[in-house]
């Protein structure tokens, strides 16, 4: 079912699927590329103008790039590693190492999956404390031997579930965003989805983070605040709206380094076009962070946090 931001755009592309459809005909091309182009300034219209909840269902979108999906297209030679060492694997998160433009890197990011049994298997991309362990282990192989890390950021949040409060859920992500802080090596985050409180933070310390235009974070979903807020997750758009959870607010507030631009559409209607604007984004910070030590590294990752949430002397003189 179609989301209500895409209401406009859908008549446009049934009648581009209906003309494609026919046999060739005089004319049929030229009005294939006036609808096309039709299209095109539509949806820049409609995608300027997203309200924060349109913006939470485009970063939701099932066909939305995930991980793999990066990993493929920004990396070489992958290798994946499994399990924390200590109880299991855990799919909703994938670790492993690689090579970015010939260097060896770590890359770590949630996978939700796009088909049914994916998402049973992805755990619908919520790591459970072994996740966490997991993606911890390879941060800490990758400090041994002088590896950036890069990871991709995209879950709703860590998995609620009873057997992973039994495992320390809190406990594992508590454990890494502390070992994660003094990771003697450059850590370059990218938030590509939903950024989902601490499920999302658990891999997200890093020395430079980045968001996607269309991509949100925040402490809790929208339908969670309004159900905690109003009793009513039905008002989960103006929660969303209360929350600033979009990139342009995140950036605005110096919770963000870089808004990554996205195709007219979402990153869904160009993956290309992404990988290439992010590729850019990416190299050129793991160039910047590589030229300072490992001392320097932590300094400024501790620095930079701890401006976050800054409450300026207007404030205090108000509260006063």
């Amino acid at each position: 079912m179609p989301e209500d931001y895409e209401a406009p755009l859908l008549e446009l592309e049934r009648k581009i699927e209906d003309l494609v459809s026919q046999p060739a005909a005089p004319g049929v091309e030229n009005e294939l590329q006036r609808l096309r182009r039709e299209l095109d300034d539509k949806r820049r219209q409609v995608f300027a103008s997203l309200t924060p909840w349109q913006k939470t269902l485009v970063a939701r979108h099932p066909a939305r790039p995930y991980t793999l999906d990066y990993i493929n297209a920004l990396f070489t030679e992958f290798a994946e590693l499994h399990g924390d060492r200590r109880f299991a694997d855990d799919p909703a998160l994938v670790c492993g190492f690689a090579f970015y433009k010939e260097r060896p890197v770590a890359v770590i990011g949630h996978q939700k999956g796009r088909d049914t049994k994916q998402k049973i298997y992805r755990n619908f991309g919520m790591p459970k404390p072994e996740g966490y362990r997991k993606a911890l282990r390879i941060m800490k192989l990758a400090e041994k031997f002088a590896r950036p890390v890069i990871t991709f950021v995209d879950t709703p949040g860590a998995y609620p579930g009873l057997d992973a409060e039994e495992r320390g859920q809190a406990e594992a992500i508590a454990y890494n965003l502390r070992e994660m802080a003094s990771l003697k090596v450059p850590i370059v985050v990218n938030v590509t989805g939903e950024g989902g409180s601490g499920g999302a933070l658990a891999i997200a310390v890093g020395d430079r983070i980045n968001m996607l235009e269309h991509a949100v974070y925040s402490v809790i979903t929208p339908e969670g605040c309004a159900a905690i807020l109003w009793r009513d997750s039905a008002r989960a758009p103006q929660a969303a709206e209360a929350m600033k959870i979009t990139a342009s607010d995140l950036a605005s507030f110096g919770l963000v380094d870089v808004v990554v631009p996205e195709p007219a559409g979402g990153a869904q209607t160009d993956p290309e076009s992404l990988f290439r604007a992010l590729d850019e984004v990416i190299d050129g910070q793991l160039r910047e962070l590589s030229a300072l030590s490992p001392e320097a590294l932590v300094a400024a990752r501790y620095e930079k946090f701890r401006r976050m949430g800054h409450l300026g002397g207007e404030f205090r003189d108000m509260q006063e």
